[in-house]
């Protein structure tokens, strides 16, 4: 089968490329050429009815949410709730982190309740699975692994986090480092675990060419994932960090070669100053690879705030060239999130990627701010309600305090947009423009 970047290579202008190009405003050679080269990932499952979602250079900041049940609380519904919540409020795609319940449902229900790419970590069901039937984690071998991760592309999984980057010489310096904390990614831990108790190389890594003909079959995207990320402020940026990135640079190159699409998942807990230097980092060992970062999170002591802390980071590091932010909710450290977390989280991860692309791709992003501005000159609060991307809360705080004035009750009669309006003699400055 030819895979869209085999496509892209010469120079071959389907029609997911020019849906892509459509959406983002630019031109479809533009999208052909990145995507050609790895800039510039095209999501989605030859199997599955979605439409093509486009990351990576050029593009505007993408923003992922995560769902998914635990072992403590298991509620199909409620995953399918907080999924509709998560693409209503503006996710571009949801990552399925399901543990608890019949994943294989769970993951099939979702894939079909939503119109966005999904993503999982096949890790997960693999080692759950092998907890269940053979007594421990560390018991799945090989075949457990790569038939959960076939299972998922057949089911039509857009896009996979396999951690190919753990490897037992990047263990090594996990266990000489001098971390705080050792570990926080859950398949990356997975992933130690075997390898210490069997003492061989991680399978995924050992045979990445078989992981990269099931990507293939499917044209399925491959999430490099950053199993040995920094867990907190202090971890940050270690050898262990970037000796896994290191690592999976050349993996990069590898799928390129076999014309498999790949993104890069990046650090998850970095101070606000060492960023950037994460960020250009990333793109000169992976050339250029679509980066993934969650958050990341900027300080370690706001839990019930970390949505806050890691919009601060995200909107850092999609400035810098980051393409793709994973959500981070209030819940972050404390707990399943509901709903209303969801929420939160999405809304402040595209404020976050919004406000990096009005500086990345100037007046196209920035178009609905101006329209904001229009609709505040005139008072039009319909349409800032219309605007807004919460626009249930923003009409919620208008009728809080009701008034007989236009404005609203902070300024009331002395409110300086209906005063210079007055004071030009006009009474409508829509035409004006931004």
């Amino acid at each position: 089968m030819t895979t869209r970047m085999e496509a892209a290579s010469r120079w071959v202008l389907t029609d997911e490329v020019k849906f892509v190009a459509e959406s983002e405003g630019i031109s479809p050679e533009k999208v052909v050429r990145r995507l050609g080269r790895g800039e510039v990932v095209i999501v989605r499952n030859v199997i599955r009815e979605v439409k093509p979602l486009g990351i990576g250079k050029g593009l505007r900041a993408k923003i992922n949410a995560n769902i998914g049940s635990s072992p403590d609380i298991c509620d199909v519904e409620l995953e399918l709730r907080k999924a509709d919540v998560a693409v209503k409020y503006g996710a571009d795609t949801l990552m399925d982190l399901s543990t608890g319940g019949d994943l294989d449902d769970i993951r099939r229900r979702i894939l079909k309740s939503v119109n966005v790419p999904v993503g999982t970590v096949p890790i997960y069901q693999a080692g759950i699975e092998a907890a269940r039937k053979k007594g421990a984690i560390v018991d799945m071998d090989e075949d457990d692994m790569f038939n959960v991760i076939e299972k998922h592309a057949k089911d039509g999984v857009d896009f996979v986090t396999v951690h190919v980057g753990v490897t037992r010489e990047n263990v090594k310096k996990l266990i000489e480092s001098k971390r705080i904390i050792p570990m926080v990614s859950r398949g990356g831990t997975f992933h130690v675990a075997w390898i210490l108790h069997h003492d061989q190389e991680n399978p995924l890594y050992r045979n990445y060419d078989y992981l990269l003909e099931i990507a293939k079959e499917y044209d399925m995207t491959l999430s490099l994932g950053d199993g040995l990320r920094p867990g907190c402020i202090h971890d940050a940026t270690d050898v262990p960090q970037i000796s896994e990135l290191v690592t999976i640079g050349h993996l990069v190159e590898r799928a390129r070669e076999r014309g498999v699409q790949v993104i890069v998942e990046g650090p998850g807990h970095v101070p606000i100053h060492e960023i950037a230097a994460n960020i250009k980092l990333q793109k000169a060992m992976c050339k250029g690879a679509p980066f993934y970062v969650l958050g990341p999170l900027v300080t370690d002591i706001a839990p019930g705030y970390d949505h806050i802390v890691g919009a601060i980071g995200g909107a850092i590091a999609a400035l810098e060239g980051a393409d793709f932010l994973c959500y981070v909710t209030p819940a972050e450290h404390l707990g399943l999130p509901s709903e209303e977390d969801v929420k939160l989280g999405v809304i402040a991860a595209k404020i976050a990627a919004h406000v990096a692309d009005i500086a990345r791709l100037g007046d196209k992003a920035a178009k609905r701010d101006h329209e904001m501005a229009r609709a505040r000159m005139n008072l039009d609060w319909e349409k800032q309600f219309s605007l807004a991307l919460d626009p249930e809360k923003a009409q919620a705080y208008r009728e809080r305090h009701p008034t007989r004035e236009v404005a609203c009750t902070m300024c009331g009669k002395y409110c300086a947009m209906k005063l210079i309006s007055e004071a030009l003699g006009r009474k409508d400055f829509s035409r004006l423009t931004c």
